[in-house]
């Protein structure tokens, strides 16, 4: 039976425990050896089947119980930014650079709560994959435990993970079928022009006006080439010369980002960048390189799974505080690489005002809101059962 109560008062304040040690030792993307070996001990005090070295420094834990061969794997993100914290926190990061600000801290704690409440209380029939991935903020720690052969090895019916939304009330659940975060791909365009002296313009060929108009053009492609219903954004955030004050400069590079949510699109923009860059690099008789990456993939739910989320959420919370069709976030996150080899859905929670300041994720003064810690370690604890139900 599904239960919308506190997990337990202790698992409760151990959850915080936990999270709050993480929060004050973060650590980078493949550096997470002290999180790791504490969450590894926690899963074997449990009494779960602990499987380590998994894409570098993740962990996936196993918890069987009755005959069902049914399963459900569990996701949460272990890995810190580099950002200098300004909270003034009692469990203030102790390390210079490094912070919990996007709540991978709060993540990984809702996940053992969930994981010590099911091995104690094992009313599921059926196996249940806890998945502590490292590495999320620069999209490489999923592949590299799909590289590690993590589904050939655990083979999961579908997967599910949370992320928690400043932006969306405390206590609240937002999930949408389909396109529910962006993919992010990098593009670096360097143009060759010709330096000279500043007061003599004519005698060499401006790379800093050929880059503006690339710039400016590169914004036609949403507002004129895209069509209006679909999403996209292409951002130059770097624009770099080897110029100096009174010399026009040799080299202009520019650096940045776009988001979109289909891998049509991705062609689409591509080919219509490296277009756009020949045309005008052509047009004032100069050279140029064009590099083009795809970083990160859209996360796109399964229709089903993302209802049977939405349907636990309801079921646990009530349907006023259940958003079961959200608008798309234009954000990035690695999770997507593993929704393309299985079914699963990735699920918002609402954080609230985010910390001291009410402040969003990668934020300086964010901290993760303790008291979703029960929702949303209950909610992975009804998922399970709804998912793997006894007596089914």
């Amino acid at each position: 039976m599904l239960t919308n109560k506190l997990i337990s008062e202790k698992l409760d304040q151990d959850m915080r425990d936990w999270r709050h040690d993480i929060h004050k030792h973060p650590e980078l993307g493949f550096e997470e050896i002290r999180t790791s070996d504490q969450i590894a001990k926690l899963l074997t005090d449990f009494g779960l089947e602990v499987h380590r070295g998994i894409g570098q420094t993740g962990i996936v834990a196993v918890l069987n119980n009755g005959k069902s061969g049914a399963s459900i794997g569990l996701r949460a993100d272990m890995d810190a930014l580099e950002i200098q914290e300004q909270t003034g926190l009692p469990y203030q990061s102790v390390h210079d650079g490094k912070m919990h600000a996007c709540g991978h801290d709060g993540h990984t704690a809702m996940l053992l709560g969930a994981a010590k409440h099911l091995a104690d209380h094992p009313d599921f029939d059926g196996t249940v994959y806890f998945i502590f991935q490292p590495a999320e903020e620069h999209g490489r720690g999923a592949l590299g435990m799909m590289g590690d052969n993590m589904f050939q090895r655990f083979e999961m019916d579908a997967i599910y993970a949370i992320h928690n939304m400043p932006n969306i009330p405390a206590g609240h659940i937002a999930v949408r079928p389909g396109p529910m975060m962006a993919c992010e791909d990098n593009f670096e365009i360097h143009i060759q022009g010709k330096g000279t002296h500043a007061a003599l313009p004519h005698l060499g060929i401006d790379p800093i006006v050929i880059g503006a108009e690339i710039v400016t053009a590169l914004q036609t492609i949403i507002a004129r080439r895209m069509d209006p219903l679909s999403q996209g954004v292409i951002s130059v955030t770097e624009f770099t010369t080897d110029g100096t004050r009174n010399v026009i400069p040799d080299t202009v590079t520019l650096k940045g980002d776009t988001r979109s949510f289909t891998p049509d699109m991705q062609d689409f923009i591509e080919n219509s960048m490296h277009r756009i860059v020949k045309g005008v690099c052509a047009a004032h008789g100069v050279e140029f390189t064009f590099k083009y990456s795809r970083e990160f993939a859209a996360t796109i739910n399964t229709k089903e799974e993302a209802e049977q989320a939405a349907r636990v959420a309801k079921d646990l919370i009530g349907p006023e505080l259940v958003d079961e069709n959200c608008s798309p976030v234009m954000a990035s996150e690695d999770f997507g690489f593993m929704l393309q080899k299985k079914q699963g859905a990735y699920i918002f929670l609402g954080n609230g005002g985010g910390g001291p300041g009410g402040c969003g994720l990668h934020s300086p003064n964010y901290d993760f809101n303790d008291e979703i810690l029960s929702l949303g370690a209950t909610f992975w604890v009804n998922l399970v059962k709804d998912q793997l139900p006894l007596n089914k």
